[in-house]
C-alpha cells in the first residue's frame, strides 16, 4: 500500500500543471469550466473507483479522489487539460494550447 501511495504522489508531481489549473479554476470560477466540471462529475460520482474515504488519494485531505490516479476530484474535473484515467471523459485541451489561449486573452485585455 505504501508503494502504491508513493507512486501516486510521484505521479501527481508529473501532473503539477494540471493540478495548478484545477486549483485556479476552483478558486476563480468560470461558468464554462463549471459546466464541464458538472458533466464530468456525473460520470465520476457513479464510478466504482471514486474514493470518498481518502484511502487512495495522493493527498489524504483531498477526498473525494479518483482511486485510480489519486487526484482530488474537485481539482481534476476542473482541469481542462486533464482526462479520466479509465477513459470516461477526455481532456478538452492540452496544456500548451491552454497557455496559448490564456496569452491571447491576456493580450486582448491589454488593448
Amino acid at each position: 500500500i505504501l508503494k502504491m501511495k508513493i507512486n501516486k504522489i510521484i505521479g501527481a508531481f508529473g501532473n503539477i500543471g494540471q493540478i495548478m489549473e484545477g486549483v485556479k479554476n476552483k478558486i476563480f470560477k468560470n461558468e464554462d469550466v463549471e459546466e464541464i466540471a458538472r458533466a464530468r462529475w456525473m460520470d465520476c460520482a457513479v464510478c466504482p473507483h471514486l474514493d470518498t474515504e481518502g484511502s487512495k488519494c495522493a493527498v489524504r485531505a483531498t477526498k473525494p479522489c479518483c482511486g485510480k490516479c489519486g487526484c482530488s476530484m474537485a481539482l481534476k474535473i476542473r482541469a481542462l487539460s486533464s482526462s479520466c484515467p479509465i477513459g470516461k471523459w477526455k481532456a478538452v485541451t492540452d496544456p500548451k494550447t491552454e497557455q496559448a489561449i490564456k496569452k491571447q486573452i491576456k493580450d486582448a485585455s491589454n488593448i
